[in-house]
């Protein structure tokens, strides 16, 4: 019998550069409520730009869960495209919607 912890899920972190008709439809809003329900650290924000930046981490199937949502959005938000990058895993914290920047 092993003496050591079980290890932790793995987690991993994404940046998300999501473009298209994405603000002014809610689409923080509901990006929030996804990653909540999903259980994901991180945040979202408006760019002066018109894209929505956000960093999500966690499980890999939750963040692939959340990516799936982005590449859609709420129902009014026209995503044409989203730019993902691997990241430094952030500190865990609860997912929050940042003023925009």
């Amino acid at each position: 019998m092993s003496e050591h912890p079980p290890e932790s899920p793995a987690r991993i972190a994404y940046h998300l550069l999501i473009v298209g008709r994405v603000q002014g439809v809610s689409y923080r809003a509901n990006a929030k409520t996804q990653a909540t329900r999903l259980k994901l650290s991180g945040w979202v924000r408006n760019l002066s730009s018109g894209e929505v930046e956000a960093v999500v981490a966690g499980p890999p199937e939750s963040v692939h869960a959340f990516v799936d949502w982005a590449r859609r959005g709420p129902p009014s938000a026209r995503v044409t495209r989203i730019d993902i990058s691997e990241i430094d895993m952030p500190p865990k914290t609860d997912f929050v919607q940042r003023p925009s920047a």
